[in-house]
């Protein structure tokens, strides 16, 4: 059973965040150029202070007639006390439930208090389709008599 460490692994290593004093159009801007819905909040010594997503955007900028111009990250991010997070050990089925029953998109990795990475609903989705993959692949083979 895989977890979310071993997702981390096969991920590109750079950690994409933004500080709470960023705009939001600074936030968006990043996430538009790296093709991500996601961000971390962080300082410049890797405190975390929270996530912010295309989401919050839609749901606390454009919904309250805000300028993301104006609006401050601080202001629409999801805190670190408020965040739903996973340890490195957790198993990508866990990772599943979580996304699933808090309907989320993007998880943050922790090992203690130390922030080690960001999982995607798409990173979990594309890991349980190749562990199904390789499995229809064993089965496939010991029905067909190649497993001797």
């Amino acid at each position: 059973m895989k977890t979310a460490q071993e997702i981390l692994k096969n991920k590109n290593k750079e950690i994409w965040s933004v500080t709470p004093e960023n705009t939001v159009f600074e936030a968006l801007a990043l996430m538009g150029e790296k093709e991500i819905g996601a961000l971390m909040v962080m300082d410049a010594k890797g405190k975390v202070y929270g996530i912010i997503s295309e989401r919050d955007y839609a749901r606390k900028v454009i919904l309250k007639g805000k300028s993301s111009r104006d609006t401050k990250v601080a202001e629409i991010m999801t805190p670190l006390d408020k965040m739903f997070t996973v340890k490195p050990d957790t198993s990508v089925e866990d990772c599943m439930v979580l996304i699933t029953a808090k309907r989320i998109r993007h998880v943050p990795v922790f090992d203690k208090d130390k922030f080690v990475g960001l999982i995607s609903i798409g990173d979990v989705v594309k890991s349980i389709i190749s562990e199904k993959d390789m499995l229809i692949e064993h089965l496939s083979n010991y029905i067909s008599g190649r497993y001797v």
